[in-house]
């Protein structure tokens, strides 16, 4: 990995149940550790995540977006060595209107989460 310092994350389900910690390489993308996040999902929880569409993932009350790195997104890396940086996971399914079957705009709901550390 050529020096790169790798980034210790855990995901935090509405729960409270993680997936992780795990440790990460600074130029893996949102939509990879979403398409991880899927695949980790704990069996037997209901309304898992089918899709990539249907995870958001929230670092320091900012929700990260799929194409941009762990760098991009501004995760400190290095910061507190030894630490792992948990990040929250909201499952949002797509709405559908029942009388026209499209799909409607998500409903914003105000998320506050703390940036959270943890050694």
């Amino acid at each position: 990995m050529g020096g790169e310092e790798l980034i210790e994350l855990k995901f935090r389900l509405a729960d409270g149940s993680d997936i992780g910690p795990n440790k990460y390489n600074p130029t893996t993308t949102v939509g990879s550790l979403k398409e991880i996040i899927i695949s980790q999902w704990p069996q037997g929880k209901q309304n898992g995540p089918k899709a990539v569409s249907d995870v958001k993932l929230i670092n320091a009350g900012r929700i990260l977006e799929n194409n941009k790195t762990l760098t991009e997104s501004r995760v400190p890396v290095g910061e507190m060595p030894g630490g792992t940086i948990t990040m929250h996971v909201v499952v949002q399914h797509p709405m559908v209107d029942k009388k026209s079957g499209n799909f409607l705009e998500p409903y914003k709901a105000l998320i506050c989460f703390l940036y959270t550390y943890e050694s």
